[in-house]
């Protein structure tokens, strides 16, 4: 199989095989956080093709499978004589030692979950400045009876006799607790050794050498020609716009579409910053009455991405021949919304790899076919804090580096049932009274998302002695690094109660604010 490389100009130093485990990009942003690039593929991958990319280390990732099953993902066996590094983390060190003649079977004891302090018996190499007793979040039902030829033990914790392994001589090890969590002390420490000490890589993933490969390769690819980018003012967007700008000045055109589904005073916000404040060319589309009308009865979530992510491209093809002509669409698609779109999951019974679209990303999944345009997407290889970063680089202001995510379908999919101009109204005012609380409270700079849903649902209350039969209102505020896993904040009481009587009080046709704890997974971000 051949390999998706999100950025076809830059190989990746560490390359992280995928077995299923829900932390495989975490690993991958924690390897990019010592500054050195990272890919996450499929554990399919063959030897072959990773001598192409000529890593210099390979991590295996964790699994929900057990290695000694007759049906259990493998890599392919001729990975253990490329002469390269190895970690394997839990289901990977596993793996490790199965194919390497050791022996895995299920725990006879108890299975560990949770936090246990992990005993080092060997502190070189790996293990080098991970303090003795640091607590390591565990997480397997199945431990190592046997070690492979040429491994010894290298820690352990009361439950797991082999909770870390390596072979120095091969520069092969394993561990069986999660390094990359933020639960696992000196996690980082061990990553850091792995990397720097094992496999020797040179810390040059940096935000200065990113900006400076992004714009050569965006001024060749694009040469003389003009470019088209779909602003939303969302940090994304805007990083996007201030690169190309950097990049290729006058020859790029910002388009910013009002499809009638942004935030309160939004529209008038973005226009003022990069038209007025930043001399960033933007064009302002009116298109609010034509995308509302698209929606008309349309209740199905998935439907409403496609249709908003398909109008907005017949918008820029219709306003480009206005305007242009355009060669290229710029956009600011992430890593998290390419692995999203297309599905990272794999099959618990055949370890194959399936292709669940979780939810269409307006700018991934919904592109039509005969798009007339070339794409120039250079932050397709990133994670939303690396984007920050760049932002923050390139000299663009805290209030949009640091603004909360915004969907590209906007409200339209923070509205569960039919869209319509009434709850449209009705949920413009209930969010913007949940980013203001948030703000006052000190709050907004802590949370990765706050925001307000409105639910197709009406329920009985009782306002100035009368009877109500209004909508409810979903406040939704989560914490989270990269969107790729959230847990819900943990707002004070105080700040809640002052959102929901300003809700009740001031937005007409809601009578009941309610309060989403729900974490990602289970549930996603948008609840759409």
């Amino acid at each position: 199989m051949s390999i998706f490389l999100p950025d076809k100009n830059r190989l990746p130093a560490i390359v992280i095989l995928d077995f299923g485990s829900q932390y495989s990009e975490l690993i991958a942003r924690r390897v990019r956080e010592t500054e050195v690039y990272s890919l996450v593929v499929n554990y399919s991958t063959s030897a072959e093709e990773l001598k192409k990319l000529a890593p210099k280390g390979i991590i295996l990732s964790g699994g929900p499978r057990s290695v000694y099953e007759d049906d259990a993902p493998y890599c392919d066996p001729k990975i253990w004589d490329l002469d390269i590094p190895v970690l394997g983390v839990c289901y990977g060190m596993q793996l490790m030692v199965q194919q390497l003649g050791g022996n895995v079977q299920a725990a006879s004891g108890r299975a560990e979950y949770g936090k246990a302090p992990l005993h080092i018996d060997n502190s070189t190499s790996l293990l080098a400045n991970v303090l003795d007793g640091s607590t390591m979040w565990m997480s397997h039902g199945d431990s190592v009876k046997e070690l492979p030829e040429g491994f010894e033990c290298l820690a352990h914790t009361t439950n797991t006799s082999r909770a870390a392994i390596g072979s120095q001589n091969r520069r092969f090890y394993g561990v069986q607790f999660h390094p990359e969590v933020v639960h696992s002390q000196n996690g980082m420490q061990l990553i850091k050794n792995f990397i720097h000490d094992i496999c020797k890589c040179p810390p040059d993933w940096t935000t200065k050498a990113f900006i400076e490969e992004a714009i050569a390769q965006v001024q060749k690819q694009v040469g003389n020609k003009k470019v088209l980018l779909a602003l939303s003012g969302g940090v994304d967007s805007s990083t996007l716009a201030f690169l190309l700008h950097q990049a290729i000045g006058d020859q790029l055109t910002c388009m910013f579409i009002d499809q009638g589904f942004m935030r309160k005073g939004e529209p008038e916000f973005l226009m003022e910053f990069f038209d007025q404040k930043f001399h960033i060319n933007v064009e302002y589309i009116n298109a609010r009455e034509r995308f509302i009308s698209k929606l008309n009865g349309i209740v199905d979530p998935e439907q409403k991405r496609k249709i908003i992510g398909t109008e907005f491209i017949r918008v820029f093809e219709e306003e480009s021949l206005r305007l242009g002509p355009f060669d290229y669409l710029a956009q600011g698609t992430l890593y998290p919304d390419v692995i999203e779109s297309a599905g990272t999951n794999i099959d618990p019974k055949t370890g194959d790899r399936i292709a669940v679209k979780i939810k269409s990303h307006h700018n991934v999944g919904g592109l039509p076919k005969d798009l007339q345009f070339k794409l120039v997407e250079p932050l397709r290889g990133l994670f939303k804090d690396e984007v920050r970063n760049v932002g923050k680089s390139l000299g663009l202001p805290s209030e949009i580096v640091r603004r909360h995510p915004f969907p590209g379908p906007g409200l339209a999919i923070r509205i569960l049932g039919e869209v319509t101009e009434d709850k449209l109204h009705c949920l413009r005012n209930a969010d913007l009274i949940v980013r203001e609380e948030i703000t006052k409270a000190g709050l907004y700079h802590d949370i990765w998302q706050a925001f307000a849903v409105l639910l197709p649902v009406r329920s009985v209350g009782v306002m100035g002695d009368q009877r109500t039969y209004a909508w409810p209102i979903v406040v939704r505020c989560i914490s989270s690094e990269d969107g790729m896993t959230a847990d819900w904040s943990r707002v004070p009481y105080e700040t809640l109660e002052c959102i929901s009587n300003r809700i009740v009080n001031e937005v007409e046709g809601v009578n009941r604010v309610v309060l989403d704890i729900t974490s990602k997974p289970p549930g996603t971000i948008e609840w759409e």
